[in-house]
């Protein structure tokens, strides 16, 4: 099966996040059944769920028990485009069409044609770019930038968002009718804290594979080990449990990993007690809840895991981070020292810049 990657995209092809098909929790049961269902149909899909929770990985799936399997699969991100460059990109383009465009050139939509295209961050599509998708929905037609000739295609499409689709209808940023359009089957990916029987499947799946790319003895958890696992909320769902699992092999001792080897969160238990109550729960009931608990130094509990989300969330790059959060990044980087977030490399510079005299403290002494 072919495979092609807009080159901004995320790699997921290169990921062992994108060969781990574990499905042993049973709401995960529940969801293969499901898409086994949709799968042989032509039916356009929409895959909603937090950042991290796998749907290419779920769209790979989809593609690969219909029957297109045999034709491309195209994974496109639509969150890497500027508006100029998406329309050039997803439709193609002319020769002439634009200062720079020396040569015609096919769109995704084209490049898919007999197989599936997956439009990763839907939601980041602006309207004027909504309008041709929904054209290429309701006629399989595409028309190129520069061009008035319509192309037919034959393709399957299925989108996937983190976003709440209806609420961005709602505030006009999404089209209604382009919503009812993409989401004939649905499918909702829970995120990890609410499959927790995946948990440690995915784990052993993950070091079994990184094991043999670093070409190290195969390597176990240890008891102490697969509690703090369970016990982890997981704000960056798989993503973020590969990359926990990647980086204890690197560092644990006579091949069994230990809690410390993970480097989690230094304060999980607040998130963590959330996969215990309904998926309905307020804030407020949320809160609550931990009231109930007698939890120590709530508020610090809470400010490291909203820390630590935000910081996961932007792919632990500060000033977004700080942004995300309506702070400084003097802020964010103190509460990332406070809370023990950063990466053992980061906190020798920061304690190496902290120890630096300033440049007053030099021209004074």
């Amino acid at each position: 099966m072919p495979v092609v990657k807009h080159p901004h995209s995320r790699e997921l092809l290169h990921s062992v996040r994108a060969s781990a098909m574990v499905f042993e929790d049973p709401q995960s049961q529940q969801l293969l059944d499901y898409i086994q269902a949709i799968a042989p149909s032509q039916a356009t899909v929409l895959i909603m769920g937090e950042t991290g929770t796998g749907k290419e990985l779920i769209a790979r799936q989809i593609h690969e028990l219909s029957e297109r399997r045999e034709q491309a699969f195209i994974a496109v991100n639509c969150g890497a485009f500027s508006e100029s460059l998406a329309e050039s990109e997803l439709f193609g383009h002319e020769k002439g069409a634009f200062t720079g465009a020396h040569e015609a050139r096919v769109g995704w939509f084209e490049a898919a044609h007999g197989g599936t295209i997956f439009l990763d961050e839907i939601g980041d599509l602006s309207l004027a770019i909504q309008v041709k998708l929904l054209r290429v929905l309701q006629e399989n037609q595409v028309v190129r930038l520069g061009s008035r000739q319509t192309r037919q295609v034959n393709l399957r499409v299925i989108a996937a968002t983190n976003v709440d689709l209806q609420q961005a209808v709602a505030a006009g940023k999404f089209r209604e009718d382009l919503y009812y359009r993409l989401n004939v089957a649905s499918v909702q990916l829970k995120p990890l804290r609410q499959r927790q029987g995946d948990i440690l499947p995915l784990a052993q799946h993950f070091i079994q594979d990184y094991c043999q790319q670093l070409n190290y003895a195969p390597a176990q958890l240890s008891q102490a080990a697969q509690t703090a696992l369970l016990a982890y909320a997981w704000p960056g769902n798989i993503r973020e449990l590969e990359n926990a699992i990647h980086r204890a092999l690197l560092v644990c001792r006579q091949a069994l990993i230990q809690p410390e080897d993970l480097q989690l969160s230094a304060c999980p238990q607040a998130l963590g007690l959330v996969s215990h109550l309904p998926t309905t729960s307020t804030l407020q009931q949320v809160l609550l809840h931990w009231f109930e608990q007698g939890l120590d130094n709530l508020d610090e509990q809470l400010e490291a895991e909203i820390t630590q989300a935000a910081y996961a969330y932007c792919h632990q790059n500060q000033m977004h981070t700080a942004q995300l959060l309506g702070i400084s990044r003097n802020i964010v980087r103190a509460r990332l020292l406070k809370h023990g977030l950063l990466k053992p490399s980061e906190r020798r510079r920061e304690q190496q810049r902290k120890s630096l005299p300033s440049v007053a403290a030099r021209m004074y002494s």
